[in-house]
């Protein structure tokens, strides 16, 4: 089943790698373009999804404190608060849902193209789904970053780890962890300005907990990912940079506005729909009177 995703994505990466001259930094480069790009839509979706979940909050916690000892009409009110403001509490989770296998195999295919062992190139090379794309393997390993300076810089094995190439491919994992951190940051400043855009009360404002907890995420991250880029392979530390700036330039309000554009998203900034429900009135029952019959003379 996992395979359905994956050897597409071999295939692809090595087609590009034939294409771009049998340049297999620039061929990872190119291919993680594209799939974040394809992406997007589903990424904004969930973007909206969720700044639409943050509109409606304050309204929410006003709903449970009003109907805390009412699990039936808290229900009620919460599904007219969604309907009203064209909601869906499980929106943001369906896009990642998808996201997630597509950029896993992505990862995965940048894995299995730079085969090292002679069970990985057969393996390589079953996954290729065009006949004749078996004939570059093995794909070239060796990188110069900068072929003016190939005397001064050696060649950076893309199957081995920074700690096994020479000591500059060390920067590697340095901006894997700087633009993991601008990557955080951009997407939590993004969010926080969403959550306070139609937030006006100081109760609704993130507590100290939950701003500890998302800036802890924003240190622990890139340090994790950082440290991971030690033992990975160089040529997914490239996969990591790549896709970081990319995310930079997705969250970032310049590069949202040209990509909403191409994909014409349209923009809503609507105020969320303030929603009362009012407790029942008892009813009054009333006896109808009935016509008096004309008496008989």
């Amino acid at each position: 089943m996992w395979d359905l995703i994956l050897n597409p994505f071999v295939t692809i990466l090595a087609w590009l790698y034939a294409a771009l001259n049998q340049d297999i930094v620039l061929a990872i480069v190119v291919l993680t373009v594209i799939i974040r790009f394809l992406t997007y839509p589903l990424l904004a979706k969930q973007q909206e999804s969720s700044r639409k979940m943050q509109q409606v909050q304050p309204q929410l916690k006003k709903l449970q404190e009003k109907y805390k000892n009412d699990k039936e009409k808290l229900s009620q009110a919460q599904m007219k608060l969604y309907r009203e403001n064209k909601v869906n509490p499980v929106g943001g989770c369906f896009p990642m849902v998808i996201q997630f296998p597509i950029l896993i195999g992505l990862y995965q295919a940048i894995f299995f193209a730079l085969a090292a062992t002679p069970f990985q190139l057969v393996d390589l090379s079953e996954r290729l789904l065009i006949p004749g794309l078996d004939s570059l393997i093995p794909l070239q390993r060796m990188w110069t970053p900068i072929p003016q300076l190939a005397s001064i810089l050696p060649e950076l094995d893309l199957t081995l780890a920074p700690t096994e190439n020479p000591h500059y491919s060390l920067l590697l994992p340095l901006l894997v962890l700087v633009t993991t951190w601008a990557q955080q940051k951009l997407t939590m400043m993004t969010t926080k300005q969403k959550s306070d855009k139609n937030d006006d009360d100081e109760d609704d404002k993130p507590r100290g907990g939950q701003a500890q907890m998302m800036q802890s995420m924003t240190t622990i991250m890139p340090i994790m990912f950082g440290f991971f880029s030690m033992t990975f392979s160089v040529g997914l530390s490239i996969y990591f940079v790549t896709s970081n700036l990319i995310g930079i330039v997705q969250y970032s309000p310049q590069g949202r506005n040209v990509l909403d554009k191409l994909f014409r998203k349209k923009q809503t900034d609507d105020a969320p729909v303030e929603i009362v429900f009012e407790e029942d009135e008892p009813v009054k029952k009333t006896r109808k009177r009935r016509k008096k019959k004309p008496r008989k003379k």
